[in-house]
């Protein structure tokens, strides 16, 4: 755990004069906690979803897989990235006064004692899961005629594709695969005295399941089991001295320089075959792997044997239980959840572009509302719409269930101009990305890749129609992707509109991200990043202070995943200490302390941690009575608000600010899935003193948005939102 020690109140007495209070130095990096280490207390946080009882059984295992998967991703970015700067002789500290070498060493003994709780708990978890006679059975302890079926299954389905590789002076050490599974063979040859080592690779990834069903019931074999005991298929007449199991992470954090655009899409391209080979940052082997040969594959992996080798118990590559997590067992799993229509756009045969210009705008709450219904349905009705001009878009990320690209390819055929702004550089999404490119571009829609240097990472849809009265802009702005698999699965907020501020403001955005030019525009509603926001969040944060009264207190309420930048730190510390109450719901990262005495004694923390991945970023300030509502695509990181192309969106209308505080009171009220986070950076989970009193943010909103769509009640909710006084 990051633990920090606050200065020591008290001392011993004096007869001299009493000194004036020491004003703290909010550079000290005592204040400050580590980025890496708190993001891993997140994942701790999912790990103990997956072994938490209140959950459906098969839910627990989706977040066992989603731990293991988060952990993976953790070494391919942060370790990796640490790394680079540790061999590159990086010397300048983190704000929490760390070197890259220290990050390195914390951050390895924190894995090692979450990841020893995950191997304690996982048994746990399979004994529960064979009560329901969902088992994980070793391949020896399948009966003859099992283990003939397997056998037989393995030959006409899987052996074909694989192809051992020996290590010998004759054929060198064979290239690793990220995040490939791998036996590492040592065997014998008839009437030889040395041993000789084979790598075979486990070809999961392949269209090929982790697990092998045994006979009709839910009783699986893990591959690699499977392999090793028909080595004799691929090493006849040899004997099997050894087999062991290992996998390696290798660096996704090394980017290209990005020198111009023109060679942008090639540049992406080259990056991408640099991360299937760059090199490994992390190699996990199970524990009967000898020494001798742990310290054989370290060196020709490039790691270091003590830093980088991690031992892991039971089963290797725990991402891939997920295909027990999907297994159609409705009783281990959450109630289903359908997200229904949004309360405003029930009339499917009436134009949507009708219905905003009576709303003129509508908030959406997703996954509770649905995703296809209002934001799908606003780009399909102005790819078809006669009257629809021109279709503008940023796209960061999407899959191929969604019919976003296809849509925009419709537009571009029915006549209308289609401009799109790609962002490449959306990590792990790079191919894709490059594949709708390509897709849009022959289709004749102008496809722009951002500003040189910035990740446009704002999530931002124009629609130009040729209404009665002139042109007018109708614009979604969200605060996730444009896809439909997240909305199902992560909370996010999206603001559909017909103001005509905002369509202004969209306008020159776009102008800007197509042609990389920055004079100074005049935005009303929405403040983008990198020019403006972090100055307009620190500004509002000083307004906060110089409002704060005792008849009219001060209060800055922030939903957002992270809160790493240093300088918004230091800025909420110093409206704490000016006596503005701040109530922070931050997922995953967080450099702040909470509840330090002279420091940060009126800021709270929390993170929630349910169904659904908390996603969505609001920033409300009271101002005195004056309140102010937005919400975006920005997290509060350094990355976010200097090297990111952000917008966020102000909500004006007041049934909106109301829907959004309820938001607010309802995540802040949860006490069954929010967890508090203490000065130390230790977090606490909020629990109900009794049943009657739990309260679960997420299913609160699942009832919110069913109960919005009767009028009536709805607006009776949004009053008693309103009985939650927060001063």
């Amino acid at each position: 755990m990051n633990r920090h020690r606050a200065p020591r109140a008290g001392g011993e007495q004096s007869l001299a004069p009493a000194a004036a209070p020491t004003v703290p130095d909010l550079n000290d990096a005592e204040w400050y906690f580590n980025r890496e280490l708190t993001w891993l207390r997140f994942n701790d946080r999912v790990l103990h979803e997956a072994i938490n009882p209140q959950n459906p059984l098969l839910e627990r295992v989706k977040f066992f897989a989603i731990f293991a998967s988060n952990i993976d991703e953790f070494f391919m970015k942060r370790i990796g990235g640490l790394k680079l700067q540790a061999a590159t002789g990086v010397a300048e500290l983190s704000v929490d006064g760390r070197t890259p070498q220290q990050q390195l060493r914390e951050a390895r003994a924190l894995v090692m004692e979450i990841e020893s709780e995950r191997d304690r708990q996982l048994p746990k978890l399979l004994a529960q899961l064979a009560e329901h006679e969902i088992r994980i059975i070793p391949y020896r302890k399948l009966n003859r005629a099992e283990q003939e079926q397997v056998r037989r299954h393995y030959i006409d389905n899987i052996f074909p594709l694989v192809t051992p590789q020996v290590i010998d002076p004759a054929h060198p050490f064979p290239f690793i695969s990220n995040l490939s599974l791998n036996i590492l063979v040592t065997i014998q040859p008839a009437n030889e005295d040395e041993s000789v080592l084979a790598r075979v690779k486990v070809p999961v990834g392949t269209g090929i399941p982790r697990f092998m069903q045994v006979g009709e019931h839910a009783h699986f074999v893990p591959l690699e089991d499977v392999m090793a005991n028909n080595l004799d298929l691929l090493f006849p007449d040899v004997t099997i001295i050894a087999q062991d199991f290992y996998f390696v992470a290798r660096n996704a954090a090394a980017e290209r320089q990005e020198t111009g655009a023109n060679d942008l899409m090639e540049m992406i391209e080259l990056e991408l075959r640099d991360r299937r080979i760059a090199p490994p940052v992390r190699m996990v082997v199970n524990p009967a792997m000898s020494d001798e040969r742990k310290a054989m594959l370290a060196a020709e992996l490039g790691l270091d044997l003590e830093q980088d080798v991690f031992v892991q118990d039971g089963l290797m590559m725990q991402r891939g239980i997920m295909q027990l997590a999907a297994l159609p067992l409705p009783q281990l799993r959450y109630p289903p959840h359908i997200p229904v229509n949004h309360h405003r756009l029930q009339e499917q045969q009436r134009s949507i572009f009708h219905i905003l210009r009576e709303a003129e705008s509508i908030l959406l709450q997703h996954p509770y509302e649905s995703f296809a219904t209002s934001v799908v349905r606003f780009l399909e009705e102005a790819a078809r719409d006669a009257k629809v001009r021109a279709i503008k878009m940023t796209l960061y990320r999407t899959d191929r269930q969604t019919p976003i690209v296809d849509l925009l390819i419709e537009a571009a055929r029915n006549g209308k101009q289609v401009a799109v702004v790609v962002e490449l550089k959306a990590k792990f999404d790079e191919a894709a990305n490059i594949e709708w490119s390509e897709r849009m571009e022959q289709a004749g829609i102008h496809v722009t890749y951002g500003v040189l240097g910035l990740k446009t990472h704002c999530k931002v849809l124009m629609a130009v129609r040729q209404d009665y009265s002139g042109l007018r802009r109708y614009t979604h702005i969200g605060t996730g992707n444009y896809h439909g698999g997240t909305a199902r699965l992560y909370t996010d907020l999206g603001l559909l509109s017909c103001d005509e501020d905002i369509g202004h403001d969209v306008t020159e955005l776009f102008n800007y991200l197509t042609t990389g030019c920055a004079p100074r525009r005049n935005y009303r509603k929405i403040i983008p990043a990198p020019k403006h926001l972090k100055k307009t969040l620190l500004a509002n944060i000083q307004r906060e202070i110089d409002a704060h009264r005792a008849e009219t207190p001060g209060l800055i309420q922030i939903k957002t995943n992270a809160l790493e930048d240093s300088d918004l730190v230091k800025a909420l510390y110093q409206a704490s200490q000016a006596g503005v109450k701040i109530e922070l719901i931050i997922r995953d990262t967080c450099r702040l302390r909470p509840a330090i005495a002279g420091i940060s004694d009126n800021i709270s923390v929390l993170s929630i941690v349910g169904r659904f991945l908390e996603h969505s970023r609001i920033f409300y300030f009271k101002n005195g009575g004056a309140e102010e509502y937005w919400l975006g695509s920005a997290d509060l990181m350094k990355r976010n608000l200097e090297s990111r192309v952000e917008v966020v969106v102000q909500i004006t209308p007041a049934p909106l600010k109301k829907e959004l505080r309820l938001v607010l009171n309802t995540l802040l009220d949860d006490n069954q899935n929010a967890w508090e986070m203490q000065p130390d950076g230790a977090y606490i989970k909020r629990r109900p003193k009794s049943e009657e009193e739990a309260r679960a943010s997420q299913l609160q909103q699942i009832d919110f948005a069913q109960t919005r769509l009767k009028t009536k009640k709805h607006k009776k909710l949004l009053r008693s939102g309103r009985q939650r006084k927060r001063n």
